[in-house]
């Protein structure tokens, strides 16, 4: 069904697919929600959000964080999912333990696929994750997961598990997915070489690869990967090719890349419009 408006075309009103996002903002605009919900848009669905920390936050780092209420996540969560409804959820910075298990609880009754990005750091280094709230995020964040999304930083903090090299991402996953997510993508990054992730269930592997560009401006990397691979789902795609389209597209937004500020930049979430 179309509407018609005065001098312009037919303008289609069907209803996009809907994808929430719970995590902290990023004042400058390159992670966090911002990134989320602009990987949303460029990936045709509508981004819906529920605040759970303010950060001040540039292309140096972060100069402050500020968490929100339980009371204001809880009816964020309440306001989006009983009016509107979504079809796939993706959770960033939850910062401590309390929000953890706030968010593990309300997700824990959704008919929708979750994305858990395990986000301890940011790209400059700042915590955004409590020390104690890693037991919460292994004993009631990932176990309501459909995929997890670790770092190869966040895969030793969270299991110990230190990857060196390619052959040592299967025992991470392994060691992640005991945690109760039906799938692990171990980010790898980190490592020499190729950018290379590994996205298994424990039965079936999935390699994916894709060149390593020479840009720094990598700023929302993490959060920019989990909103594109909950925005497939959304779509209807399967797990394997969700996360295969989801690492394209963030590859062409790594070496899009920009300057920003005196810092690292952000990723190009519109580099497919440019």
């Amino acid at each position: 069904m179309t509407t018609d408006t005065p001098g312009a075309g037919p303008v289609p009103t069907a209803v996009p697919p809907r994808v929430l996002t719970v995590a902290g903002s990023d004042s400058g605009g390159g992670a966090g929600i911002q990134a989320d919900l602009k990987a949303m848009l460029a990936l045709g669905t509508h981004g819906m959000s529920v605040l759970t920390a303010v950060t001040a936050q540039n292309s140096l780092g972060v100069q402050g964080a500020w968490e929100l209420p339980l009371e204001a996540i809880r009816a964020q969560f309440r306001s989006v999912v009983d009016d509107i409804g979504v079809q796939a959820v993706k959770t960033g910075m939850l910062a401590s333990p309390a929000i953890v298990e706030t968010v593990a609880s309300l997700l824990a009754d959704l008919n929708a696929p979750v994305i858990v990005d395990p986000v301890g750091v940011s790209k400059h280094g700042d915590a955004l994750l409590a020390a104690d709230a890693l037991d919460a995020v292994r004993t009631k964040l990932l176990p309501v997961a459909t995929v997890a999304t670790p770092n190869l930083d966040e895969v030793a903090q969270l299991t110990g598990v230190r990857v060196s090299t390619e052959a040592d991402m299967p025992r991470a996953a392994a060691a992640i997915l005991e945690f109760g997510p039906r799938w692990a993508l171990v980010k790898g990054g980190h490592l020499r070489g190729d950018a290379v992730d590994l996205l298994t269930d424990g039965a079936e592997e999935h390699w994916l690869r894709s060149p390593r560009h020479d840009n720094r401006h990598t700023h929302g990397t993490g959060c920019t990967l989990a909103s594109a691979i909950a925005a497939h789902l959304a779509h209807g795609m399967p797990v394997p090719e969700a996360v295969a389209a989801a690492k394209e597209y963030v590859t062409g937004a790594i070496e899009a890349g920009f300057p920003l500020g005196a810092g690292i930049g952000p990723v190009d979430h519109a580099w497919r419009w440019r």
